[in-house]
């Protein structure tokens, strides 16, 4: 199978034994190159089908379901979609980021476990209270949580995506709309979230190691609404089911150096950035997160614990009618990779007709 130029697992092969070298990497990130280097190759194994339109062999292999890897996780994603229709309420929604400040990030880098779980503890935390506050929602919301650790050009800049319910579920069992454009104040949420951090913080002894000046200045914190829920959970799917680049920007890889594609966020140019091979994996390896780390989390009325206020919610909004119209006409279309078969009907990649599958392929110990 030949794999095409751009490609990460082509970047791996050619520079992954000197890299090992340089850097000395984690076992976990090795288990990454590993695993992103044998995807959908002989060695993994797979099936061979037979095209009776083109007369020929046509192999498919197996993939390897790392998480890390920008060829695998499509179907996870339309499956994920799917499942979240259960948590829909027919209100519009808000996108709330929290942003770890970076004085913080050298510490993240060498403690990702217990800062990441920091930063969805006091994040989720800041935002459950000050949205009791009768001047804004004053009620509870619910909140979908996603860690995300990169910016465009893969640089480490860790932050904590929230979908969040325009409107809570009030103490006395009513529902309490938020305005139309605002959920709460975003300095008034900030201070929250970098107390609770702190606070947090102060039970390690990582606390020591942060200058006290961090403590004073302004974190970033951004609000914004972002429409319906349906619109929101698709905004967020990428997010959850996608590396830190993926193959389709890659457009250069010559002379040991990486050419790649990305959008400049003030000004939505698009622009090419090009480094070393070596610092290329580097930064795509720091954002590997730890192992079974989870990276979405549910608070408020979308925590597994209150699904059932969830659903007093829903009957509460149900009068408007517009409940059931809006999930049967807004489903999800689904997220596919041309790159990826079609398990159940797999056909041929060039006259895209049926496929005859004629043997399994045992794993080889290698990739070709």
């Amino acid at each position: 199978m030949v794999q095409p130029v751009h490609e990460l697992a082509a970047i791996i092969r050619q520079y992954k034994t000197s890299f090992i070298a340089k850097h000395q990497p984690l076992k976990q990130h090795l288990s990454v190159l590993n695993a992103l280097e044998k995807c959908r190759t002989a060695a993994l194994g797979g099936q061979v089908y037979y095209c009776n339109q083109c007369l020929a062999d046509r192999y498919s292999y197996h993939s390897c379901q790392n998480r890390n890897c920008p060829k695998c996780g499509n179907e996870q994603a339309n499956e994920w979609l799917d499942q979240q229709q259960n948590l829909l309420l027919p209100i519009p929604y808000f996108l709330v980021t929290f942003t770890l400040p970076q004085e913080l990030r050298a510490v993240a880098r060498s403690n990702q476990k217990l800062i990441y779980n920091l930063l969805f503890r006091a994040s989720s935390a800041a935002l459950l209270k000050l949205a009791q506050d009768p001047r804004f929602v004053g009620g509870r919301i619910g909140m979908v949580g996603v860690l995300h650790t990169w910016t465009r050009q893969l640089l480490y800049h860790p932050h904590v995506h929230f979908i969040v319910t325009g409107g809570g579920l009030r103490d006395d069992g009513s529902w309490k709309f938020s305005r139309p454009d605002f959920l709460v104040p975003v300095l008034a949420l900030s201070k929250i979230f970098r107390a609770k951090f702190r606070d947090e913080l102060k039970k390690t002894e990582l606390c020591a190691t942060v200058a006290a000046s961090l403590w004073q200045q302004a974190w970033v914190v951004h609000s914004e609404p972002v429409g319906s829920g349906l619109t929101a959970f698709k905004y967020l799917a990428p997010y959850i089911f996608r590396v830190a680049i993926s193959n389709h920007r890659l457009v250069g890889f010559k002379d040991g150096h990486v050419t790649f594609n990305y959008q400049e966020s003030a000004t939505g140019q698009l622009k090419r950035c090009t480094i070393t091979a070596q610092e290329f994996i580097r930064r795509f390896l720091q954002h590997v997160l730890p192992p079974r780390f989870i990276k979405v989390r549910y608070y408020g009325l979308l925590s597994p614990s209150n699904r059932h206020r969830l659903q007093q919610a829903r009957q509460l909004l149900a009068p408007a009618g517009q409940n059931s119209a809006l999930l049967t006409a807004t489903q999800p279309s689904p997220i596919r990779n041309s790159q990826s078969p079609i398990r159940n009907s797999p056909c041929c990649p060039r006259c895209r007709g049926p496929l005859t599958l004629l043997s399994p392929l045992a794993p080889r110990g290698r990739p070709p």
